[in-house]
């Protein structure tokens, strides 16, 4: 229950002493070594989970009700316009997403680390964070604390399984000060005793239902930051958190919105919002979240255009009759745009011989081609599918500060 006598003005986070005993770096200076010894503050965060939000300016209420308006209509055209995209949108969420902390590949790379192929190390973090945003909307309804850690565990089990199975059991910084010492960074979290119960007061806030949902999951993103649970993986996980919620509250239930998208394009007004919510200011990083959703419906929009573009070229350019695998590869191709006859034919249920054969007749149409030159085991990719997506990427990476 809210107590009555509750404040409404948000607490800042507060700071505790903690001993350090780290060693020093090899080949650190003395003067930095005395830097980094001794004990350090960490952050103290208040506990929100019974907590009222505080009124917000007529600006911000209008920026809200557009936003919410905004991912409403989006996702409402889910089931005849957008939902063909869904697979398209989810994978530019984590893309987008990855983005946001340097992680950076592009679309091609992306559907060659899906399909299995060979590809760098970015590419298969973005593919473990499509998992982590498919755990988040399963688990959406039973948002706990198991579901948290399942989100992280997905984006890192296959490259830093260490890292994975629970909250984090050591301290952690964020920014500047030494890659050994907390002494001098921007911010460091709560020190690991204090991340439990700061999870399970943070769950418990998101699962209420009598708070406006855009202010609610802003706030339940910025105190997930602020704790940050992890020893890595806490932003892309921050990012699922917000699309958990979003359709745990019934924004989205059709499609995934590329918020993550519309953040992108102004990280240091993202980041310098979260600053303010440490500092007790809710505004910046609701405000945030409400501007990246608006923007995100429109770069999502277009994204979904040029999709649709490229459908009706292909549909004109194909002559294969209605039912042929060449046919029904159109479809499939705007899901996975990379792919070879065995998954065709998988996909398909037909054999690999008929798989193949219909992506000859794409290859003919020009809707398909052969990636490299090799004759056994030959990949193919929809140039079409890769530009959109690529194309949405740059326009989401244009900083509109």
């Amino acid at each position: 229950m809210l107590s009555p006598d509750e404040p409404l003005a948000w607490p800042a986070v507060g700071f505790e002493p903690r001993p350090w005993h780290g060693e020093p770096e090899p080949g650190q200076s003395r003067r930095s070594s005395l830097r980094s010894r001794g004990p350090y503050d960490a952050a103290v965060v208040p506990p929100i989970a019974t907590r009222r939000l505080p009124a917000f300016d007529d600006d911000t209420a209008v920026l809200l009700e557009e936003a919410l308006l905004d991912l409403s209509r989006f996702d409402s055209a889910g089931g005849s316009v957008v939902a063909p995209f869904s697979a398209i949108l989810l994978r530019s969420e984590s893309a987008a997403s990855s983005q946001i902390e340097n992680l950076t590949a592009s679309a091609k790379s992306i559907a060659l680390a899906e399909f299995g192929r060979k590809s760098g190390g970015n590419s298969r973090l973005v593919v473990g964070n499509v998992r982590a945003l498919q755990a988040a909307l399963e688990l959406a309804d039973d948002l706990d604390e198991a579901s948290i850690v399942r989100m992280q565990s997905e984006i890192l089990k296959d490259d830093s399984p260490e890292f994975v199975g629970g909250w984090r059991e050591r301290p952690v910084w964020i920014g500047g000060g030494f890659s050994n010492s907390p002494h001098g960074a921007a911010f460091v979290p709560p020190h690991h005793d204090r991340v439990g119960a700061a999870m399970t007061d943070l769950v418990a806030f998101a699962r209420r239902l009598d708070l406006p949902a855009l202010p609610q999951i802003a706030v339940a993103h910025a105190q997930f930051e602020t704790i940050h649970p992890f020893p890595d993986g806490n932003g892309r996980t921050g990012r699922a958190l917000i699309q958990a919620m979003l359709h745990r509250l019934g924004v989205t239930s059709h499609v995934m919105v590329p918020v993550s998208a519309g953040l992108l394009q102004d990280t240091d007004g993202y980041f310098g919002a979260l600053t303010a919510y440490r500092e007790g200011d809710v505004v910046p990083i609701v405000r945030a979240l409400a501007t990246a959703s608006s923007r995100a419906v429109v770069n999502g929009r277009r994204l979904v255009a040029d999709l649709t573009e490229a459908r009706v070229g292909w549909s004109e350019a194909v002559t294969s009759r209605r039912g042929s695998a060449a046919s029904r590869l159109l479809d499939v191709l705007q899901r996975q745009p990379v792919l070879d006859a065995a998954v065709a034919g998988l996909v398909l249920g037909v054999s690999t011989r008929n798989a193949q054969n219909g992506i000859d007749d794409l290859v003919a149409a020009g809707v398909v081609r052969q990636i490299g030159t090799g004759t056994r085991n030959r990949v193919y990719e929809a140039p079409a599918v890769l530009e959109a997506l690529d194309a949405f990427a740059a326009r989401a990476r244009r900083s509109r500060h």
